[in-house]
């Protein structure tokens, strides 16, 4: 999968999503009131952490957001179907959700690397211990704060390549393989 993030002219960012399927989405992300992209946000914290069945690995393995449109490619006869079992198998969405926020949020106020509040948000999510070390969250927060100044910076689309690795499983394709 590919992601390209694109400035909207409305002051908004479109990522336009490439799967390896041959399906191309695009995906409006209202974000005006950030510098950085909150969907950008989303990409770095989860190819960074290696959250395999975040945003943006769920849409990889098929999954589809009503906050996303097909613009080139077929769409599966089980499209729906298929989203909707990957998505409810996935549980790293909303672990996404919330260390991409407070990452994000760090970025944007310009604030040091958030680890204590990544493992407060984990620490609301899961009772077991968080399983990402500080290099990653650092690593994590670095790379958005580059990406940021990049997109600030400029008007060019901003290429992001998605760690084929990093995908959800689809329980149902998982079942096929096991008999």
């Amino acid at each position: 999968m590919h992601l390209t993030f694109q400035h909207d002219p409305r002051g908004e960012s479109l990522t336009l999503i490439r799967r390896a399927d041959g399906a191309v989405f695009k995906l409006t992300s209202y974000t005006r009131k950030w510098r950085v992209p909150h969907d950008l946000s989303h990409a770095v914290t989860e190819r960074e952490l290696g959250v395999a069945d975040g945003i943006f690995g769920v849409i990889a393995a098929g999954a589809v957001f009503s906050t996303m449109t097909q613009i080139e490619g077929k769409a599966r006869y089980d499209a729906k179907v298929r989203s909707d079992r990957i998505l409810k198998a996935a549980k790293g969405v909303g672990i996404s959700e919330a260390i991409a926020a407070v990452i994000h949020e760090a970025v944007e106020k310009r604030r040091p690397t958030p680890y204590a509040e990544v493992r407060e948000s984990w620490g609301v999510i899961s009772q077991d211990p968080c399983p990402y070390p500080n290099e990653h969250i650092d690593r994590a927060t670095t790379v958005l704060r580059e990406l940021g100044e990049q997109w600030a910076a400029s008007s060019e689309p901003l290429e992001f390549p998605w760690p084929a690795r990093l995908r959800a499983t689809d329980p149902k394709s998982a079942r096929v393989r096991a008999r």
